[in-house]
């Protein structure tokens, strides 16, 4: 199997508002570098967005690390978030249904096709990768505004 790095990120101007994200990934020596944009969107879609693009990619099954500074990505899959909401029918509480449910199923999909570690990481700080993919998320952003 393959072992494969992808780094991600996403990022909103206003909470909704206009998003990016980008990724990295790094197989051996090939690093390829994605991002997109999203009108009216929130951060969490973008972060959850960025990490499906990317695993999306992927050809055939591989051994991935995961990189993200999102808690809400990274602890869904780490903490048992997932069991819970499926458990649960996709609630949070008794009231309030799980947002981005199509974006998690696929993600649990492409969580069974390739063996992920899904790895936590400070954002804004010193990796140099998610530094990357914000600059490829924010990026987007000014793009979509400079078009407009």
């Amino acid at each position: 199997m393959k072992q494969v790095e992808i780094y991600t990120d996403g990022a909103c101007s206003g909470n909704p508002g206009a998003g990016g994200w980008g990724a990295v990934l790094i197989y051996g020596e090939h690093k390829i570098e994605m991002s997109g944009y999203e009108e009216s969107t929130t951060n969490n879609k973008m972060e959850l967005t960025a990490a499906l693009e990317a695993l999306k990619r992927l050809k055939e099954p591989c051994s991935v690390n995961l990189y993200s500074d999102s808690a809400y990505l990274i602890n869904a899959f780490t903490q048992g978030w997932i069991d819970k909401w499926i458990k649960t029918g996709w609630k949070r509480n008794k009231n309030e249904e799980v947002k981005n449910i199509e974006l998690w199923k696929e993600l649990i999909r492409l969580s069974d096709y390739h063996k992920i570690n899904w790895i936590k990481v400070k954002g804004h700080a010193d990796n140099e990768m998610n530094n990357r993919c914000d600059k490829l998320a924010t990026d987007e952003i000014k793009k979509a505004a400079v078009r407009q």
